[in-house]
């Protein structure tokens, strides 16, 4: 009786190795539940782009937290989540955790293909994370000492991404979040420029925002040799939700979790300690 309870908490991390579904991953096995890490190198290996991976991935399983890669606003994601929620009923899974964007048109229509799906859902729709900027693709940036983005002095509720974490393991672990769409901010909204001005102060170092316009930013990509894919999302993001539609703050963390959400200042104070923004000698 013991394995078949197990057997049937089973939850599949897709994203494992991501800002989210990592952390997700280690608050379900600090808490002994059962996860199966869904990345291309895992021991059973899921792949979003091999649909062939999916079925094994997905035996035994229970809930899904789904973090599609790399984002739900680029071309085609609803296709892909309408093939995989369904492959995910058909193989027995019971629930679902969506990890969104706010703002993205995309994004939305996923979320109704969830939420038609037949499977309990929760949908956990998010603002720009906090930690693109120690764990993404502005970091090269902070080290170097210049941060050069478009829509500077526009403001946006950066999300703690262990706050997302936070949720969404509740929504795995806790019936009551079944039905439940919870939009993650942080507690304000402040600009890049602002952001910046942060981090500079938490490191001690001198970091400047440059404001640029999207071409001259999709170029210092490419300079840099980020991928073709990444840059178009950058560059979507950059031209759509980052346009003020996404300022107001919201209150799903305290829905889910019965706190208020962490504070973009805590976040650059906590990762400047680690170092992680620390110039290598």
């Amino acid at each position: 009786m013991t394995n078949t309870a197990s057997h049937q908490q089973l939850s599949l991390i897709t994203g494992a190795t991501g800002k989210t579904g990592s952390r997700v991953a280690a608050l379900l096995e600090a808490a002994g539940r059962p996860v199966r890490h869904g990345s291309r190198t895992a021991a059973i290996p899921f792949d979003w782009t091999d649909r062939q991976t999916w079925a094994p991935a997905l035996a035994g399983v229970d809930s899904v937290y789904l973090a599609f890669q790399p984002d739900l606003a680029v071309p085609g994601a609803p296709d892909i989540i309408r093939a995989f929620t369904t492959a995910a009923r058909a193989a027995g899974v019971r629930s679902v955790v969506l990890l969104s964007g706010r703002g993205e048109p995309e994004a939305l229509e996923c979320e109704e293909i969830v939420r038609d799906s037949g499977l309990s859902w929760t949908i956990v729709r998010c603002a720009f994370f906090a930690h693109n900027f120690s764990e993404g693709a502005f970091v090269d940036d902070v080290l170097a000492g210049a941060v050069a983005l478009p829509n500077g002095d526009v403001p946006e509720p950066f999300v703690h991404v262990d706050d997302i974490a936070e949720v969404a393991a509740a929504a795995l672990t806790d019936p009551r979040h079944a039905g439940q769409l919870y939009e993650l901010t942080g507690p304000r909204a402040l600009s890049f420029a602002d952001a910046v001005g942060e981090i500079a102060a938490a490191t001690g170092r001198e970091i400047a925002f440059v404001p640029v316009s999207r071409p001259e930013f999709v170029a210092a990509l490419s300079e840099y040799q980020v991928p073709a894919d990444v840059i178009s999302l950058l560059d979507y993001l950059f031209g759509t939700i980052l346009d003020g539609r996404n300022t107001a703050t919201a209150d799903g963390v305290r829905r889910a979790l019965g706190r208020e959400a962490r504070d973009f200042t805590d976040y650059a104070k906590e990762t400047a300690a680690t170092g992680a923004w620390t110039p290598q000698q």
